[in-house]
């Protein structure tokens, strides 16, 4: 296997349906702008609350993608 060079960002993807909706939505959005996405970790979780109910869920994520140099 060659050697290679990750590069990990961090986002924080929202839905007002779930922590799982959050989290995927945030890969799909790196998705469309980075390429060779190779690993999410989830490493926190929060709500939204407005007028004493979840409004939204909010998963932050680890996403790790291929550095491809010149």
């Amino acid at each position: 296997m060659p050697e290679s060079t990750y590069k990990i960002v961090e986002l924080v993807g929202t839905s007002t349906e779930s922590w799982e909706q959050a989290a995927k939505n945030a890969v799909q959005t790196a998705g469309k702008s980075l390429k060779e996405l190779r690993i999410a970790e989830v490493s926190e979780l929060d709500m939204k609350i407005e007028d004493g109910k979840v409004s939204a869920y909010r998963a932050r994520v680890k996403i790790s993608f291929k550095y491809i140099g010149e």
